[in-house]
């Protein structure tokens, strides 16, 4: 119920936007439907994780989540380059992470593996614009879906530093399916990188 009230409401808040021509109104417009899209990424991403479908349960521990694990810790962790690694079910946990990433996103990789993905990396609350969720949730179920990489445009996403303050960061993220020998979904890989000056830089 709770799933078609937010996708009524997202409706609801485009067609207005649509039709708004007052700035104010069309700010607080804005406002609720990127709140409406971030709760119903975050339920989704909770219930079903990337492939409501599949039904399957977490795969943290089983033999096709060790498999991407150990790519993973052989082939990307090592690359100096921000990589992610998740369990495309529920909850989207954190399998692991490079050494890099870790770094860049002022986390600890040990205290991510297990976490659900949007735990450790919340919207910031104190920016009611913040899409990082939603539209990070999107393109993880459209590589998931369509079984190919996924580039997304350059997203801001804050990130938490060690005294739990957001921080401002912009990323060039890339999600590709990670799959098996007959193209089942084994897990998910993020990649970003930081173009936060980058961005900055062309800011008046």
């Amino acid at each position: 119920m709770q799933r078609f009230v937010l996708r009524r409401n997202i409706q609801r808040y485009q067609e207005l936007l649509g039709r708004e021509t007052d700035a104010a109104k069309r700010q607080t417009m804005a406002r609720l439907l990127i709140a409406a899209e971030r709760d119903l990424a975050m339920m989704d991403a909770t219930t079903e994780g990337v492939e409501p479908q599949a039904a399957f349960r977490s795969r943290t521990f089983s033999a096709e989540a060790a498999r991407c694990i150990a790519e993973f810790e052989q082939r990307y962790a090592p690359s100096g380059k921000l990589y992610l690694l998740l369990d495309p079910g529920p909850g989207l946990p954190i399998l692991d992470a490079s050494d890099a990433y870790a770094t860049a996103t002022m986390t600890v990789r040990s205290e991510m593996r297990g976490r659900p993905l949007f735990e450790v990396f919340p919207d910031n609350p104190a920016d009611p614009m913040a899409d990082g969720v939603a539209n990070l949730y999107a393109s993880l179920r459209t590589a998931a879906q369509t079984r190919r990489p996924h580039v997304m445009p350059i997203q801001r996403y804050d990130v938490r530093d060690g005294t739990g303050t957001f921080v401002e960061r912009h990323w060039r993220p890339t999600n590709s399916p990670m799959l098996d020998g007959e193209g089942r979904l084994g897990a998910l890989l993020h990649y970003v990188e930081d173009v936060t000056q980058e961005v900055r830089a062309r800011s008046p």
